[in-house]
């Protein structure tokens, strides 16, 4: 599965309203509930790094990972302003390997859902705890069932400028097909050019990730509405999980 090949170029056009200052001032209020500020944060599936340049510019030592040698690509350029400018490395998550310790680890945008094997997300999260010290916060959203069903059949399309991108869903209960048709217009003479991608996530319910973060050494595990520090009930189509390493 390509995820990324092609949409990396266009993921940026069609992302614009996910407002990432909001979720780097969540982050912020997460690291003083917890109590310190971070000097070094990982951005795990950093994609094409615009909240790692925007927790850049507000002062944080970032490092950047992403499975997707075309999304990093995008994210270089996206941070050519930082100062220090992020590291970015090319690594899945179950295969993490940093060259020493970190304070935070942030992991956006359903990034854990694209984790489709649960010994690979045990894995994942184990190679996070490893890399994490001592009482460090690991921050993660997932969607939700609800909004999987939701989405289970419909099409949705986004277009820009000489881009238009369609796409279909499918949701079997478990796993999570988005089937993405990309057209772009080349040159002059209005032609276009047809694009194909298919990316799949899948669905863990919250117990099961609490689960998988007790085995790989997390605890004082919150679960919370979008960007917020409230009670779930029911009603999200994404959560937030807030967990911390634990003490030695």
């Amino acid at each position: 599965m390509d995820s990324y090949r092609f949409l990396s170029a266009y993921y940026d056009r069609f992302t614009d309203d996910v407002g990432y200052s909001r979720w780097a001032d969540y982050f912020e209020s997460v690291f003083q509930r917890c109590g310190f500020r971070p000097e070094l944060v990982l951005d795990l599936a950093c994609g094409t790094g615009t909240l790692t340049g925007e927790m850049a510019r507000r002062g944080y030592e970032m490092i950047g990972v992403d499975a997707s040698p075309e999304m990093l690509m995008q994210a270089m350029n996206n941070t050519l302003d930082c100062d220090p400018r992020p590291v970015f490395l090319h690594q899945r998550m179950e295969e993490l390997d940093l060259y020493g310790t970190i304070q935070a680890v942030l992991c956006c945008l359903d990034s854990v859902n694209y984790v489709t094997d649960p010994s690979v997300l045990r894995e994942a999260f184990r190679r996070v705890s490893l890399f994490l010290e001592p009482d460090g916060v690991f921050v993660f959203d997932v969607n939700t069932k609800r909004k999987f069903d939701r989405m289970n059949g419909q099409c949705y399309v986004r277009d820009d400028e000489d881009v238009y991108c369609a796409w279909q869903v499918d949701f079997d209960g478990a796993l999570c097909t988005y089937g993405f048709d990309i057209f772009e217009r080349i040159g002059e003479k209005n032609r276009w050019e047809r694009m194909e991608e298919s990316h799949l996530e899948r669905y863990y319910a919250p117990e099961e990730l609490c689960a998988l973060l007790e085995e790989s050494g997390f605890d004082r595990i919150e679960l919370h509405p979008e960007l917020s520090f409230g009670e779930l009930d029911g009603s999200e189509d994404r959560i937030f999980i807030i967990a911390r390493k634990r003490k030695a």
